[in-house]
């Protein structure tokens, strides 16, 4: 297998989602994704990149000096060179995050990585591809999975998938991630909060501070 990755770019910020949120964090962005989310904030992933060895991303990363690691999109999962690379990051004692779409199965991750899992509402366009089987690989010390929701909707359809497949007890967080600017936010926190479920709103930290179209951030 080829020791090599097409990569849009290497960065270090802070972590702006997740239960990670405001940690420092080394962001190694692939290049290439099999969806098209009418919302998506990085289209800019789908075409291009570099191809760098492993050896070369790897001492981007060293320069940062920093021991948590997400590995991102696009959809990274659909580089197959990205599961040895994934087990690299962990042999070398990195902290590591893996954030999918959901359309990618995550049966070869190495268990070692977190996974975030993206599943796709129906405001998204890509609600019909998800990957249903991942759901119930998710690891309650570990992995969590992520609702993007567009409008109340959406919401509805998450709490649904929530409930069938017992997401609050499979993953570690569930996170309800509105679209950056969503009308009716106040409406969607309301709604959370009076929910009752173990949940959380999980806005994009980034954006607020860098701006929505700023990259490398």
């Amino acid at each position: 297998m080829s020791k090599t990755l097409r990569i849009t770019e290497i960065f270090l910020s802070i972590q702006g989602e997740s239960s990670h949120a405001g940690r420092p964090c080394s962001f190694v962005r692939l290049t290439g994704c099999p969806m098209r989310c009418v919302w998506c904030d990085s289209e800019y992933t789908f075409t291009g990149g570099e191809r760098m060895t492993f050896d070369e991303i790897f001492a981007r990363l060293e320069e940062f000096g920093c021991q948590l690691v997400e590995v991102t999109g696009g959809e990274p999962l659909a580089q197959k060179s990205v599961f040895p690379f994934i087990s690299e990051l962990c042999h070398r004692g990195y902290e590591v995050l893996i954030e999918t779409g959901g359309f990618v199965s995550t049966e070869r991750v190495d268990p070692r990585a977190a996974i975030i899992l993206d599943v796709k509402c129906p405001g998204s366009g890509e609600a019909e591809r998800n990957h249903w089987a991942n759901l119930e690989r998710l690891r309650p010390e570990l992995d969590e999975v992520k609702f993007v929701v567009a409008d109340m909707g959406d919401w509805d359809f998450a709490k649904d998938v929530i409930d069938r497949y017992s997401l609050v007890e499979r993953a570690k967080e569930v996170l309800i991630s509105p679209v950056h600017g969503m009308a009716g936010l106040a409406q969607l926190a309301e709604d959370v909060a009076a929910s009752g479920l173990r949940v959380r709103l999980n806005l994009q930290l980034h954006k607020f501070i860098w701006g929505a179209d700023v990259r490398g951030v």
